[in-house]
């Protein structure tokens, strides 16, 4: 069953997608030291797991849920909703990883992305099979069938359909922000899962975006945009004749829920460039000419020498994801361009540092 979105770009679509560009574009060459991009980069990944679990109806404040990410704080009575958190925040971590290192979307990370969700905080978890039966989405009061989504046999092919669509020259051919926002209403639409179908949506939209260039340093969160007005979030996402996934949901036009998303993503976009350029002009050093000679791995790696002055091939292998000989490739190869020094030779301890030429960035 093929896959084929419909929808228009609207005028007021098409003017978030320029500013969307413009504060992507302007971000580019603001004198941030790293410093303080591992702060705000911080800061929204605490925002987006407050936000997209405040969503599905998590009670801890913004400040709750830093403190039990940082392992600061236990609240009794609350553990449900502590797990929860923690596993957003590392199914977000899990995303920089496959965003930093380029992997082409299958639906086994959707699965991943879905186990971690679900993992309370773990590390590792096996991709999540698909349900194995109907769910029927009801209004918490009325009881009232708000949603029926599609039956558990169909969910596999529409699943496999919305990735390969993710893979042609027609997805290629749109802006990353439509391609990101098509896919996370496909996805709410499918519901291939009982649970966490709401939070594995926005994290995949925010993998999207990550793997095509759109990650913004980190720094944004959409899930605030949605927060701040549920009403609207939901009723963007609520189109077609029917509350039947077969009665109309499967083809309809979702344009208003792509103006909808566009515009979201300008004005998350927007806020972190008035916020980095608040922190360029309090003094920070410009070290923008150096940073745009790295590239984007050798920019993210930096923020490993906040708070350490040597790294192992295994800083490498958590911060990207990838196995122990690629990651021991990819600082053979930066000692080879200057970006490190070998501090301590020992083949199994080898350790390394920043080269003094780079290490001012850190100021």
């Amino acid at each position: 069953m093929p896959f084929e979105p419909v929808f228009q770009i609207s005028p007021k679509t098409a003017t978030s997608l320029m500013r969307i560009e413009a504060a992507k574009q302007s971000l580019q060459y603001l004198p941030i030291t790293p410093n303080v991009l591992t702060r705000l980069r911080e800061t929204a990944r605490l925002s987006s797991t407050h936000y997209s679990t405040s969503i599905e109806g998590n009670q801890l404040t913004q400040h709750e849920v830093s403190s039990v990410i940082q392992h600061k704080g236990h609240f009794a009575g609350r553990e449900r909703e502590e797990k929860e958190v923690l596993g957003y925040y590392v199914a977000l971590e899990h995303v920089e990883q496959l965003a930093a290192s380029a992997v082409p979307l299958s639906t086994t990370h959707i699965q991943t992305l879905h186990a971690l969700v679900m993992a309370e905080g773990r590390k590792k978890a096996k991709p999540t099979p698909y349900r194995d039966g109907q769910n029927v989405i009801r209004d918490t009061r009325s009881r009232a069938i708000v949603y029926m989504p599609p039956e558990a046999k169909d969910v596999p092919a529409l699943m496999d359909a919305l990735v390969r669509w993710l893979a042609t020259a027609q997805a290629a051919s749109l802006p990353c922000p439509i391609r990101a926002g098509i896919a996370h209403y496909q996805f709410a639409t499918i519901h291939p899962y009982y649970d966490g179908n709401g939070r594995t949506a926005r994290l995949l939209s925010t993998l999207i975006l990550h793997l095509g260039g759109y990650d913004l340093k980190g720094l944004y969160s959409l899930e605030e945009y949605y927060a701040r007005n549920l009403g609207a979030y939901y009723q963007a996402l609520t189109v077609g004749p029917s509350h039947n996934y077969y009665e109309g949901r499967a083809n309809a036009d979702i344009s208003h829920w792509i103006e909808y998303f566009c515009n979201g993503m300008a004005e998350s976009f927007d806020n972190v460039r008035r916020n980095a350029e608040h922190e360029a002009s309090t003094g920070a050093r410009d070290h923008s000419s150096q940073l745009r000679n790295l590239d984007p791995r050798q920019r993210k790696a930096l923020q490993l020498f906040i708070g350490t002055s040597l790294i192992t091939s295994a800083h490498i292998e958590t911060l990207f994801g990838i196995s122990q000989r690629a990651a021991r490739n990819i600082l053979t190869a930066w000692v080879e361009s200057g970006f490190l020094i070998v501090s301590d030779p020992a083949r199994k301890t080898r350790k390394y540092a920043l080269s003094p030429s780079f290490a001012p960035l850190l100021q």
